[in-house]
């Protein structure tokens, strides 16, 4: 049943993926072939206003085919022959409804569990270096090294920029204040010293909660790529990245831990595919944003429509390849 869900939570990320696509490009009167959720065999199709939508049988992506989009063609609506403007707004669409759709959800999700805006513990992990140096549950914190601090994000911001180097912080126990010194340590690229705030159920925080978070969510997902592409990080990190089936047990396990979690991992999963579409890659949606700006600073002068498809073509067959093979590292590591 959890794999059930998994399928139709990513069924829905890329719904809304292409419905972006789709919204824009009838909005600018491009002629539609066919909007397609999954991809291979037909499970399901209907035809409505020379329109055909499809449900296919592989949820690993979907796509909305557009006449005069990957080749020349008559038709005078074709995507090829609207303006550059239109086209932009069709190709962007779809990555900004992912990263949209992560905030609409991250955004309920922080209204209903709260937001960790406060200054007062709520955890303290055992053997962590807040828990080493006495910090316990229900302390408010009120300096680091004499600097106020009156939220969880100056608290954050605080023990983030130490880099590791000692810091003094003073709480609040009891009426009773006190002083102990924290020595960060590093996990994931981030100092932290092992603590968990109180969060505040505040229906006008969550929103703007919801928006940073998508944001440092976002810079934090774009520092991975950009460390993965220089090779700066170290160790197997094909066994860190996950295809279709590692992302649908991922989702499986999470749907075992309640709604909540589930909510909050399909926003961060959306807010990754919204991200990696941008990304300047042949056969992804970034590609197609790069070739049109470069024929805007040539004033309107265009790739030919076979370049850009053969392009696009290659693009495709080595995005496939990858997956196909991260899927296999996904099911080994799920029969291991």
């Amino acid at each position: 049943m959890n794999i059930i869900v998994a399928i139709l939570i990513f069924g829905f990320i890329i719904f809304i993926h292409e419905l972006g696509h789709f919204y824009f490009a009838k909005k600018a009167g491009v002629t539609i072939y066919e909007f397609s959720i999954g991809m291979g065999p037909k499970i399901f199709s209907k035809e409505k206003n020379n329109t055909l939508y499809s449900l296919r049988a592989l949820p690993i992506g979907g796509y909305v085919a557009m006449a005069g989009e990957d080749e020349e063609s008559d038709d005078e609506n074709s995507f090829d022959k609207k303006p550059i403007k239109d086209r932009l707004a069709s190709i962007f669409a779809g990555p900004v409804a992912n990263i949209v759709l992560c905030f609409v959800l991250l955004s309920g999700f922080f209204m209903i569990v709260g937001t960790p805006t406060t200054n007062i513990l709520e955890q303290v992990a055992e053997s962590s270096p807040a828990y080493e140096a006495g910090l316990k549950k229900g302390d408010k914190i009120i300096s680091v090294d004499n600097k106020s601090i009156s939220n969880f994000e100056e608290l954050s911001s605080a023990i983030s920029s130490s880099n590791g180097k000692e810091l003094k912080v003073k709480y609040n126990r009891n009426s009773s204040v006190e002083t102990t010194s924290i020595k960060p340590v590093k996990n994931n690229e981030k100092y932290i010293i092992g603590i968990t705030p109180k969060n505040e159920k505040n229906p006008i925080k969550a929103i703007p909660y919801a928006f940073s978070t998508t944001y440092n969510t976002s810079k934090s997902m774009l520092q991975f790529i950009w460390k993965l592409v220089t090779g700066q990080l170290s160790g197997n990190i094909v066994n860190s990245l996950a295809g279709p089936v590692g992302v649908v047990q991922i989702v499986s396990n999470a749907a075992t831990s309640g709604i909540l979690n589930l909510v909050y991992l399909t926003a961060i999963i959306s807010l990754n595919i919204g991200l990696m579409n941008l990304l300047p890659i042949p056969a992804l949606d970034g590609w197609r944003i790069l070739i049109l700006m470069i024929e805007a600073l040539r004033r309107g002068k265009k790739l030919p429509a076979k370049v850009e498809g053969y392009i696009n073509g290659i693009g495709l067959i080595a995005l496939l390849s990858f997956m196909i093979f991260i899927t296999y590292k996904d099911i080994l590591r799920i029969i291991g």
